[in-house]
């Protein structure tokens, strides 16, 4: 396995919540550069979404985890969620790695989905920080900085809609509040300022 001393060593530190140094693109451009060419093609590996990964096994066991500790969360999301709306879910939901899937059960007892969806992908941040590795200038380490570029990017997403929900929230409330409500706005003098 290759050392990536160099691309590793130039590279910002990622906080779990904070923003992204760079975009998810443009890291994964810089890598695609910097990487022997059968390690840059493992660059299509480093996905959120199982789903959006090659269908061949990905040439490397930091990977390999990866996507099967995702899939395996996925599923037992998918299946707890059918359970609670009294659907049918035939797909064989595997229950290994384990952790994966306690935290889909854990992550569906919680009442608001935004929180459950912010302790998902902690608990995903976390699970790529186990698989990457003690060796520090790996494949595996730049693998995983692209996969956590990607959370802080979904994590930005959030807080996005986040900002947007509670901007509704408060315009609703003044609207409420206001005296003469929504309909009586017509009916405020354009001379004086004040209601007719």
């Amino acid at each position: 396995m290759s050392s990536y001393y160099y691309l590793v060593a130039q590279l910002p530190y990622l906080v779990y919540g904070q923003g992204t140094p760079m975009s998810s693109g443009d890291f994964r451009s810089l890598a695609g550069e910097k990487l022997a060419a059968a390690d840059a093609a493992l660059l299509d590996f480093c996905v959120l979404d199982p789903a959006r990964a090659p269908p061949l096994k990905p040439g490397s066991v930091f990977l390999g985890r990866w996507l099967e500790w995702e899939m395996t969360l996925r599923l037992n999301l998918a299946q707890y969620r059918a359970q609670k709306l009294r659907r049918e879910f035939s797909l064989d939901v595997p229950q290994y790695p384990s952790d994966a899937a306690a935290l889909a059960k854990a992550a569906l007892s919680m009442d608001a989905p935004l929180e459950a969806e912010l302790f998902l992908d902690k608990a995903r941040w976390g699970a790529i920080e186990s698989f990457e590795g003690i060796d520090y200038f790996n494949r595996n380490r730049i693998y995983a900085y692209l996969l956590k570029l990607l959370l802080l990017e979904r994590h930005g997403l959030f807080r996005a809609e986040e900002g947007f929900a509670e901007y509704r929230t408060i315009y609703a409330s003044i609207m409420n509040a206001a005296p003469l409500g929504a309909a009586g706005l017509g009916a405020i003098s354009t001379e004086s300022g004040e209601a007719t």
